[in-house]
């Protein structure tokens, strides 16, 4: 009890800076999705928080992913999970399996992998299109340039595109990406925006973040 006292304490303050920054910003706090990043923790770790309620978090592995999430959601209903982490194409079929949606669409032979899966499986999966904002080389996404030619080729495929997601360089200020990515999906006629993580989501929702990316701020710092 004490544990989901303590996350549902995170889970308010949270919840109290997305709505404060959504206000700001003239937005409806409801349009911001607040996903808790669960990476390296445990099912003992994430049940405390799905015990309040939240339903939607965020995986960077499939193996991970699929090593927790089937158990946890037998235990609890309407969960949702979403990939965030880079996707090889020999995991697409897994992936599509697991998820609810993707946020790391970013290269051609993906879309062609996830296709394949989502006609095999019958499923089908939202993508989120990444692109690297920052022209960073160790980074995934895919260059701005790339984007309508991904987009008609995921369309094309049956792959339902339903936003851009973006990570901007560290140690800067992350405002005039988030910018930059706003404008890239309104150009492109895209209402999604995964933005947004610990540091700045709240920069991210006052320049129109849809889907934020919270961990240790609603799961403590890890032991």
């Amino acid at each position: 009890m004490t544990q989901m006292m303590e996350c549902n304490e995170r889970l308010n303050i949270v919840q109290a800076k997305i709505a404060k920054a959504a206000n700001l910003a003239q937005r409806n706090a409801e349009d911001v999705r607040l996903m808790a990043i669960s990476k390296t923790r445990s099912a003992d770790e994430i049940r405390p928080l799905l015990d309040t309620g939240h339903r939607l978090y965020g995986e960077n592995r499939v193996q991970e992913a699929a090593a927790k999430w089937p158990a946890l959601r037998d235990a609890y209903d309407d969960v949702e999970v979403h990939l965030v982490g880079q996707l090889q194409s020999n995991k697409a079929e897994d992936a599509v399996q697991l998820f609810d949606a993707i946020h790391s669409l970013d290269r051609a032979s993906l879309i062609k992998a996830l296709a394949k899966a989502m006609d095999k499986l019958d499923r089908r999966v939202p993508c989120f299109l990444q692109v690297n904002i920052g022209e960073e080389s160790q980074k995934g996404g895919c260059a701005i340039g790339d984007i309508p030619g991904l987009l008609e080729s995921a369309r094309s495929a049956g792959i339902e595109v339903v936003g851009l997601m973006g990570v901007p360089p560290s140690e800067v200020n992350p405002a005039p990406y988030f910018a930059l990515l706003a404008k890239l999906a309104k150009d492109n006629d895209l209402t999604g925006l995964s933005m947004g993580m610990s540091g700045d989501f709240e920069s991210a929702i006052k320049l129109g973040a849809t889907h934020v990316r919270v961990g240790t701020a609603l799961f403590g710092a890890r032991s």
